[in-house]
């Protein structure tokens, strides 16, 4: 154990933010930490590092907070400070300033083993050598070196002063450093933001490798699931704590919602069955004494709470566009894009109902693309053209569609003049702004408001192509699974930028990889081997500069039948796991299972777990359901 908090709670302006904190880091734990916006998952930090006091909480334990050693925690946050008179290189190396000082040290003693090649010298010599190595003095140039590549710096770059870099870099290179220091426990608050995709895939191994304690705050699904050994979910101002990754906290936690309700359920029957009783003879002078022992049996239980639903709440963003479009939606030929000299050029077909993933390094044009198609800024060179009956809808992530001076309910308004108050209330209802959230100014609504406050405008007029530039940044989990879960169903057509690889993947059934010099094209849906830097990825199977080929067209009466085809497999595995739970059921008659808790426990587990399984399968046989039916 390396530090551990027991009962602890945090208040801020009098207000409660967590009120039951049981906390604990173990050396080489890489824990994530998950919650809704607002839940407190920043505020835990900041009680870490004592930015926040801490103080005792409501549970039955003694207050306390217990570190082991002397260990050194270092924090990142989104708001970091840097020392602008440094250059990068100056700033970067402050990460290995007591191995810089051996280094020296070393270059030191070289120069006086020329002359004096005494024992106590050679000795000292000696020993700085294996102090050098144990520390990586022989491997810290490379590290530094590919940390500043993958976040996108390049040697040009090395002697420029702090104060040249825009203020996300800054905060790159806040963030190497403090990664480059190895503190004993590493505290991060959405690392992830900012970030393109080959710069998280560098950092998701650099720590799963590190050798110390990481604690991470994100929304980031595959991140989490890729790097973490623990999570920790903050909910109603509780923590609590699950072995395994976030898909195996996720099965984890709906397995014990689950087995809480059954026993709830059945311990409430049984109570209801003992008070009928009771009642039934408590006034039969013969019967009295038993009524009063099954009301004693009912008062000696240890009553079971009813689990607390998950918070789960979220808007609405179902919906259908308007008018569909004829099969040509977009053409691109040749598109030189960048403001004041080219960055890249773009060429591609875009059909009804493609669904096209933009990736690639922070810099090279992919917000650039979008803001030209939609007229924001000027194509340099080449064209493009919009099909017949195309109503697009645009999401910027710099939200410059909302007046900050306006209230919610303003913006709405403005674009449905004609509807009633009613209903533009209803409407913004769907997005979750109730009551006098509607009076709210838009320039203090939060990030995640604004998100959906935007997305609330562009879906009021159903389009039937969305052009998407990282629509969830900003977003927890549940609303990221809300866009995620609108997007997959959406019968129109997406053109998407996002360094969210969950939502690409999940999404998306083409890409367009963004590189320097060139824009690939992968009729296929995401993978990282598309950022390899050896470039294993078989460029066969991309499509430099061009759009798809008419020979990757699937048609809609063969994909049907793949469908159909898949709905058959999975009816017959949920009738093959609805006869195992059956017959697992049968097994409590045996005489050596209801006698035996153990045995009861152990195939009451087996049924859970199958439950879960099955509950997963009739999920997707819905969802492929209404492909079908589609």
């Amino acid at each position: 154990m390396l530090y551990k908090i027991s009962n602890g709670a945090v208040s801020v302006a009098g207000k409660t933010i967590l009120e039951e904190i049981n906390f604990v880091v173990h050396e080489h734990d890489k824990i994530g930490i998950v919650g809704r916006n607002g839940c407190g998952k920043t505020t835990l930090f900041k009680a870490i590092i004592g930015e926040v006091p801490l103080e005792a909480g409501i549970g039955s334990e003694d207050f306390c907070v217990n570190k082991i050693g002397n260990f050194k925690i270092g924090y990142f946050s989104q708001n970091v400070i840097c020392d602008d008179s440094m250059s990068m290189m100056e700033y970067i190396l402050m990460a290995y300033k007591d191995l810089i000082d051996i280094e020296n040290n070393i270059k030191k003693l070289e120069g006086i083993l020329e002359n004096n090649y005494s024992d106590d010298v050679l000795e000292k010599y000696n020993s700085l050598l294996y102090q050098y190595k144990y520390m990586g003095g022989y491997n810290y140039k490379k590290e530094y070196e590919l940390a500043l590549r993958k976040f996108g710096f390049t040697n040009d770059d090395k002697y420029k002063k702090i104060n040249e870099f825009s203020g996300g870099q800054r905060t790159k290179l806040a963030f190497i450093r403090l990664l480059l220091s190895k503190p004993d426990l590493l505290l991060l608050d959405e690392p992830t933001n900012h970030l393109d995709i080959k710069a998280i895939i560098w950092l998701e191994e650099y720590l799963k490798n590190y050798p110390k304690s990481v604690v991470v705050v994100s929304h980031d699904r595959m991140f989490l699931d890729n790097v973490c050994n623990v999570i920790y979910e903050i909910e109603y101002g509780i923590l609590s704590r699950y072995v395994g990754n976030y898909s195996s906290y996720l099965l984890q936690k709906k397995a014990n919602y689950d087995k809480v309700l059954k026993d709830y359920k059945i311990q409430q029957t049984e109570i209801e069955r003992l008070k009928k009783i009771a009642d039934r003879f408590r006034y039969k002078p013969s019967k009295a004494s038993m009524a009063m022992s099954k009301l004693k049996q009912i008062e000696h239980m240890t009553k079971i709470e009813k689990p607390i639903s998950e918070n789960l709440r979220t808007f609405r963003a179902m919906f259908k566009p308007d008018i569909d479009s004829y099969r040509d939606v977009l053409k691109v030929k040749k598109l030189g894009i960048g403001y004041d000299k080219v960055i890249n050029y773009v060429s591609l077909n875009v059909e009804k109902g493609n669904k096209i993933g933009i990736i690639g390094d922070n810099g090279i044009g992919k917000s650039t693309f979008l803001k030209t198609l939609v007229g924001k800024i000027s194509p340099l060179s080449g064209k493009f053209v919009f099909g017949k009956r195309v109503n697009i809808g645009y999401f910027d992530q710099s939200m410059d569609d909302l007046f900050l001076e306006n209230t919610v309910y303003d913006e709405l308004d403005k674009l449905a003049s004609e509807m009633s108050p009613k209903d533009i209330r209803n409407i913004l209802g769907a997005f979750e702004f109730r009551g006098d959230d509607v009076f709210k100014k838009v320039a203090d609504l939060s990030g995640g408001e604004k998100v959906r406050l935007s997305l609330c405008k562009i879906f009021f007029h159903k389009p039937n192509l969305l052009i998407l530039d990282e629509p969830t940044n900003h977003l927890d989990i549940i609303s990221k699974e809300t866009i995620q879960n609108m997007l997959e169903v959406y019968e129109g057509t997406i053109v998407m930028v996002s360094h969210d690889r969950y939502l690409i993947n999940s999404v998306c059934d083409s890409i367009l990889l963004f590189k320097r010099g060139e824009v690939l094209y992968y009729p296929y849906g995401y993978s990282d081997e598309m950022f390899l830097d050896n470039d294993n990825v078989d460029k066969e199977e991309s499509v430099k500069g061009k759009s798809l080929k008419k020979e990757k067209y699937v048609s809609p009466l063969k994909e049907k039948r793949r469908l159909e085809r898949k709905l058959e497999k999975l009816e017959k595995e949920i009738t093959d796991l609805e006869n195992k739970i059956s017959l697992k059921n049968k097994e409590f008659f045996n005489e050596d299972v209801y006698l035996d808790g153990d045995n009861v426990k152990k195939i009451q587990s087996e049924i859970d777990a199958l439950n879960i399984k099955l509950d997963d399968k009739t999920k997707e046989w819905e969802e492929t359901l209404i492909l079908v039916e589609k």
